[in-house]
């Protein structure tokens, strides 16, 4: 019955598609290596394009939109003309989040749009947010901003002479940008991708992941089978996450402490992409599982040995020194010692976990 009840689900999150544009800007102060002012957008959640007031040079971050630039400038020239300049009004409209004259500020805007293919629906939104909780809120049902804080009341005063300015944006604007770079998009956002599935394990006693990552578009099943039938007891599901690049990873885990050797060969991971009838299937062997506690043992066993080799090292300095009879001394100077760049231990970098991380870029609202 369950696996029944996810396939309906399945194909029905597969027939209907979400469409959206999604503006992020921030402007910030108080924050050391950080750009005064950002934007970026994203359209169906994919980064496309980005600005901020350290490079000050708005860059496509998406082929099709380097093509859009030759075929239709129109767009760009409005993101490249209008979203630098948009910092003073998103600076004028929300001078008075600021809670303490001095300090740290991060000031942050999310606005655009989702449509429904299917019904046709469209959905607008705003949300500000002041020093990373949400602060106001545009509520398109009342059509009035939404204090999400006490100390918003004040705040949301400057943004009520602009009400008009973001209604037409929601329900015009941002529509109609929407539906164009879905045109431009179309190639881009509706091809297929499979994933390259791998087995991971932490430690020994570990559940067994079973990670998919590089496939498009979301909407996508992975699960494990015993025998050939879906089995639900000892898995847990984990969230899907969005790579860099626009397409996705998640994993699923099987405990195996009850899993004898012996029945390791009755277990699979199956990974199933809508749209495509092809599955990704590997099976559960010792020697497909990729580990970080193997090396991990092998390094601890390299640190042991040091000290060894180092008072082996100073004893042999001490006999060839006393055996010629002199010392040198010479003095050095030292210089400062530099740490080596932190790198993510090997297990995670095989998860290619990321999270997007660029901050959001935006369309103006005037």
């Amino acid at each position: 019955m369950m696996k029944e009840l996810m396939i309906l689900l399945f194909i029905h999150t597969a027939s209907a598609v979400i469409h959206s544009l999604k503006c992020n800007l921030m402007i910030s102060s108080g924050v050391p290596n950080a750009p005064e002012y950002l934007i970026m957008v994203n359209v169906d959640d994919v980064l496309s394009a980005y600005y901020d007031t350290t490079t000050k040079t708005p860059e496509p971050r998406q082929h099709w939109v380097t093509e859009m630039m030759e075929t239709d400038s129109v767009l760009w020239e409005m993101f490249t003309a209008r979203g630098p300049i948009y910092q003073y009004y998103l600076a004028e409209e929300t001078k008075n989040f600021y809670q303490q004259p001095r300090g740290v500020h991060v000031i942050q805007q999310i606005t655009g749009c989702e449509w429904d293919d299917e019904t046709e629906k469209m959905n607008g939104f705003t949300t500000f947010g002041y020093n990373g909780e949400d602060f106001i809120a545009f509520d398109k049902d009342s059509e009035t901003w939404i204090a999400l804080t006490p100390e918003a009341e004040l705040a949301k005063q400057d943004l009520k002479t602009r009400t008009e300015e973001y209604k037409l944006f929601h329900t015009v604007t941002c529509p109609s940008i929407l539906k164009n770079c879905l045109k431009h998009a179309e190639s881009f956002l509706n091809r297929k991708v499979l994933p390259s599935v791998s087995l991971l394990q932490t430690t020994p006693s570990s559940p067994v992941s079973c990670h998919a990552t590089g496939f498009y578009p979301n909407k996508a099943m992975m699960f494990w089978r015993k025998d050939g039938e879906e089995i639900h007891e000892g898995v847990v599901h984990r969230d899907m996450l969005l790579n860099q690049d626009g397409s996705f990873q998640f994993h699923i885990d099987l405990n195996i402490s009850s899993v004898t050797p012996e029945d390791w060969r009755r277990y699979d991971c199956v990974f199933q992409l809508s749209g495509n009838k092809e599955e990704v299937v590997i099976g559960l062997k010792k020697s497909l599982i990729s580990t970080n506690w193997g090396k991990s043992k092998m390094k601890n066993n390299e640190v042991n040995t040091t000290p060894i080799v180092v008072a082996v090292v100073v004893l042999l300095v001490l006999i060839v020194i006393g055996a010629i009879g002199f010392t040198v001394y010479k003095k050095k100077k030292e210089k400062p010692l530099t740490s080596s760049p932190e790198t993510d231990c090997e297990l995670s970098e095989r998860l290619n976990s990321q999270t997007i991380q660029d901050p959001a870029h935006s369309v103006d609202t005037t």
